[in-house]
């Protein structure tokens, strides 16, 4: 594949639809051409001690910030016709299908690829986590569990893997 989005969420608590953050990392030729981060104000609007311990973020963070629709209107033209690309492919689209969900939004049926998939099938690690799997792939992550730094990791995965 040289052509794709790849793409990651992060939530605020235990339900899909609370995302609070996305990345998205456009890869055309099979060089990223594009980056897209923002902060969203979950639905429901909590955090979890456990989510704020992956990545950091709380309702300071997002109090005020864009909800879903608003952000999805900036992302929604640039994925359009290209094929979706996640590490734990299950999590980020079911995250984006709750939140759809949540606003009552129509679900386009995105194609989803999946790198931690692959790397289980190609590569021989120790494990699979997404930085293990993109340090094998060249690419050094220095901001593990933010939106947009794990969607550029996954897309070195994808670039080499898929």
């Amino acid at each position: 594949m040289q052509d794709f989005a790849a793409i990651d969420f992060e939530t605020a608590n235990g339900r899909r639809s609370s995302v609070c953050s996305v990345g998205v990392a456009i890869v055309r030729g099979g060089v990223i051409t594009d980056r897209f981060y923002s902060l969203i104000e979950p639905v429901p609007n909590y955090y979890t001690y456990w989510t704020t311990q992956v990545h950091g973020l709380t309702r300071r963070d997002t109090d005020g910030k864009p909800r879903f629709p608003e952000v999805w209107r900036q992302i929604q033209d640039k994925i359009k016709g290209l094929p979706l690309v996640a590490h734990n492919r299950p999590f980020d689209e079911g995250c984006l299908k709750a939140v759809f969900e949540e606003y009552g939004m129509e679900y386009p049926g995105y194609e989803f690829h999946c790198t931690l998939a692959a790397s289980r099938r190609r590569l021989k690690l120790p494990s699979h986590q997404l930085q293990v799997s993109a340090a094998a792939c060249g690419f050094d992550m220095t901001n593990h569990h933010n939106a947009l730094c794990d969607a550029e990791a996954c897309a070195a995965i994808a670039i080499k893997l898929l």
